[in-house]
Parts: C-alpha cells; sequence; structure tokens
C-alpha cells in the first residue's frame, strides 16, 4: 500500500500481512508510573530531585504517586491481559533495589518486581526488562557526580549484573539503557531533564559513559544469564529542510550526533568522524579499550520512534509542513519515515533482529460523561495504524522487526511537561487514579485478535 494513502488501511488485513509469531506489547518506565517514591526502602532518583526544583516541571507536579502502579500493579496486568497482549515492556527503578545506587540491596523492592513478574507470567505476559529509564539514584549523582564519572559504569554492571541473576530466567529479554540520547543531551546540555546541566561537553562524556556502561552491563550480565539482552535507542531521522548543501549538513551532523553516535560504537565500534569533527574540544575523553568494551554482541535492538527533525543551514530546526498533522507535544506525524528509517538500519547495519520498543502519540484526549463514559481518541487510532503500515511496509523491504511496544499503557508522567500530556492506551484521571480504556486500546485489542487468529 502507498505510504501517501494510510487513510484507507484494512485493520484487518495490516494484521494479517505480519508475521504468526509476531508480538505485540505495551511499554511503560517505572518513574513515569510507580509512585511510591519514598516507600519500602526506595531512595531518591534524580527524578524525584529534579521535581523538587522550582521551576523544572512545567505544571509543577512531581513523581511522588504518578499512576500509583506500586500498588495498582494487577489491576494494570489486569487491564493489559483484557487487551490480549503479548508482552509488557516495563524498567527497574534503580533506587528502589539499591537505594544509594551501591552497597546493599533493598528486598522490599526486589519483591515489588518478582511480585509484577510473577502477575505478568501468570497472565500468558512476556516481562520485557529496561534497566536504566533514567531514575539514576541521586546518592551517585551527589557523591559520585552521576553519569560524568566513571566510577558509575562499574556501579551499572554491578546493578545489572544482580537483576540479571534474581530475574533473568523470567525475563523474555533485558535492555540495559532506555534511549541514552535523552539522558545525556536532554539531561546534561539542554537541562530538560534531570539532573538539569548545561553543558555539551557534559553531554558527550555522559553519551561516552553510557555506552561503557552498556557494553559493561551485557558482559556481565552475560556470566550470569541467558536471557536476550540489548539495548533501546531513540531515533529522530534528520532532514534538510531544503535541498541547499549547508542544510544538508547541519542534517548529516545531527544525524552523527542522535542515530550515529550510538548505532557505530555498537556495531562499527568508532565514534562517527564527521560528529567528532564537529564537536571539537567537546569530544569525550575515551581511555584504551573502552571501544572494545562497548561492542558486545547483542541479541536484539529496540528502536523508538516517533518524529523526525528538519534542520536549516543555522544548524536549527525547522517546523515541518505537517501533512497528516501534529501530536500533543507539537511532533510532527511522519509514518513513512518510519519505514524508510527501519530499511537503513537493516540496510546500513546490519542488526539483531529489531523490537519496536516505543512508538505513540500524546493527544488532548477527554472523557465523554454517560452511562458509558469514554474516551474518543480517533487521532490516535489513526497514528497507530499509520505507523504498523510503515512498519509492515518496512519488514516488506527486509527490516527485521520481531515485535512492537505502543507508547504508553497509561496516560503518566511525561517528564518536565508533568502530567499535561497523555500519550495511554488507558486514560488515568490523575484525582482518582481511575483508568478507563480509550477507543485506541479497543481498536490495538481488536487488531491484536485479528493477528492472532492467523496463529
Amino acid at each position: 500500500m502507498n505510504l501517501l494513502d494510510l487513510e484507507r488501511i484494512d485493520p484487518a488485513a495490516l494484521a494479517k500481512s505480519f508475521p504468526p509469531d509476531f508480538r505485540w506489547g505495551v511499554a511503560t518506565s517505572a518513574a513515569q508510573i510507580e509512585g511510591a517514591a519514598f516507600e519500602d526502602g526506595k531512595g531518591a532518583s534524580i527524578w524525584d530531585h529534579f521535581c523538587r526544583q522550582p521551576g523544572r516541571i512545567k505544571d509543577g507536579s512531581n513523581i511522588d504517586v504518578a499512576c500509583d502502579h506500586y500498588h495498582r500493579f494487577r489491576e494494570d496486568v489486569a487491564l493489559m491481559k483484557g487487551l490480549g497482549l503479548d508482552c509488557y515492556r516495563f524498567s527497574f527503578a534503580w533506587p528502589r533495589v539499591q537505594p544509594l545506587g551501591q552497597g546493599a540491596w533493598n528486598e522490599a523492592g526486589f519483591a515489588f518486581y518478582d511480585r509484577l513478574i510473577d502477575s505478568l507470567l501468570e497472565a500468558g505476559i512476556q516481562p520485557h526488562a529496561t534497566l536504566y529509564h533514567w531514575d539514576l539514584p541521586q546518592a551517585l549523582d551527589e557523591q559520585l557526580g552521576g553519569w560524568l564519572s566513571r566510577d558509575v559504569v562499574a556501579r551499572f554492571a554491578d546493578y545489572a549484573a544482580e537483576v540479571a541473576r534474581r530475574f533473568g530466567s523470567r525475563l523474555a529479554s533485558i535492555a540495559t539503557h532506555n534511549e541514552p540520547w535523552c539522558t545525556a543531551t536532554l539531561g546534561y546540555e539542554t537541562a530538560q531533564f534531570a539532573p538539569g546541566h548545561t553543558s555539551r561537553a557534559e553531554s558527550l562524556q555522559v553519551a561516552h559513559h553510557l555506552m561503557l556502561s552498556h557494553g559493561d552491563a551485557v558482559a556481565a550480565m552475560r556470566a550470569v544469564t541467558k536471557a536476550p539482552l540489548g539495548i533501546v535507542l531513540n531515533h529522530t531521522p534528520s532532514f534538510p529542510a531544503t535541498p541547499n548543501e549547508a542544510d544538508r549538513r547541519a542534517a548529516r551532523i545531527d544525524d552523527g550526533l542522535n542515530v550515529r553516535w550510538y548505532m557505530d560504537p555498537i556495531f562499527r565500534g568508532a565514534y562517527p568522524a564527521d560528529a567528532l569533527e564537529h564537536v571539537g574540544a567537546d569530544a569525550p575523553r575515551i581511555a584504551a579499550g573502552d571501544l572494545e568494551r562497548i561492542r558486545q554482541p547483542l541479541d536484539f535492538l529496540g528502536i523508538n520512534f516517533y518524529t523526525r527533525s528538519l534542520f536549516g543551514a543555522d544548524g536549527k530546526t525547522v517546523k515541518g509542513p505537517g501533512k497528516r498533522g501534529f501530536t500533543d507535544m507539537g511532533w510532527e506525524i511522519v509514518p513513512e519515515v518510519f519505514a524508510q528509517h527501519l530499511v537503513r538500519l537493516a540496510r546500513e547495519y546490519n542488526p539483531p533482529p529489531m523490537f519496536i520498543t516505543e512508538n505513540g502519540m500524546a493527544n488532548a484526549d477527554s472523557v465523554v460523561a454517560g452511562p458509558q463514559p469514554h474516551v474518543p481518541d480517533v487521532e490516535r487510532i489513526a497514528y497507530l495504524s499509520a505507523h504498523l503500515q510503515a512498519l509492515s511496509t518496512a519488514m516488506s523491504l527486509g527490516a527485521d522487526v520481531r515485535g512492537y511496544f505502543y507508547w504508553s499503557l497509561l496516560d503518566n508522567f511525561e517528564w518536565n511537561s508533568g502530567y499535561d500530556k497523555r500519550f495511554g492506551l488507558v486514560h488515568v484521571d490523575y484525582r482518582t487514579l481511575e483508568r478507563l480504556p480509550k477507543d485506541s486500546a479497543r481498536w490495538y485489542r481488536d487488531f491484536i485478535a485479528e493477528h492472532r487468529a492467523r496463529r
């Protein structure tokens, strides 16, 4: 089907275009949904600390309660089972299981994840875990300097090995990091995310330490588990706003700092030369042997995709034409770029099997009251169907993708946007914490059922 004519998608035919063993899921992260921020021995994270700094979060909120998933996880697993999901991607909160990021483990924290994993398995849902979704123990930031310190690399590898030792036999996969670009760039260069620094040199050093910690964690986990291991990268493909050479160069540099900066050391054993030249004196300090440690064999690659970037000659992004509209985050909806990028990755990197570990949209949802309240999020249904059509097209062109995780199961804390942006298939009333599946949840449920019928 022509990607420019996505409005005519037949959901039943689309579902049948995926191979029988393709897996459907949803994703969340600990900091965004768990709450219980200081219960049962959990230590503070850098996001607990960041939320308490005036002006950091647009709506002035925090993650003390969030969606209260810590206490309501069984209700949330029941929602997943009702959708017919094959799998669920969640993250461990490092400070919940090791409050200081080093030293003693918190058995109450591990017990929570033990209960969650058991509940998922009992529901027939495969648990896919992420070790780091941005909630570094605050103690490591205060005592060691956070990801600016090479010492944190070893602490992360210890944490990874302990989680893998305890849970590896029951996990369908373990990813080391979620979106290291966000940790480094938004956390250490633009100050949008915790810990809120504004230094490009720091950001690039942090990016290297994240990559190094990924490699060391994979090696440490290989020694204690046979669970499939990988990493989750966010890719925002870069394009020139015009055919001018200056615009093309700006897009190429951004591609080097966004996509290739993380793909190249993992799969090619080097950082991209053009990006290194561009950053000049801000380039990270790389010790002998670092790149060999980063380049560990992986069992899968997770890709998070939301939108693209357009660049002008001044190196600034410009707003795209938005022929399919924009999400509530202001992100241009470009499913055709999703397909193109997956094919590019397959051809240029020959990666291990890929999973779409995040894809979704923030939408200005509202509940329609009545005897049967509902959320008519037709925009999200259109987004989902368009991106699944794009994914099917990419797979037909050679992209080896084994599963898709919609972001997100629940409306939740959207980082520095607070609770204003709703990505969920399930609406959350933040006053009562009541869950209400949206129309998109029913669409996804029916789509999965159509696919499952051919298994």
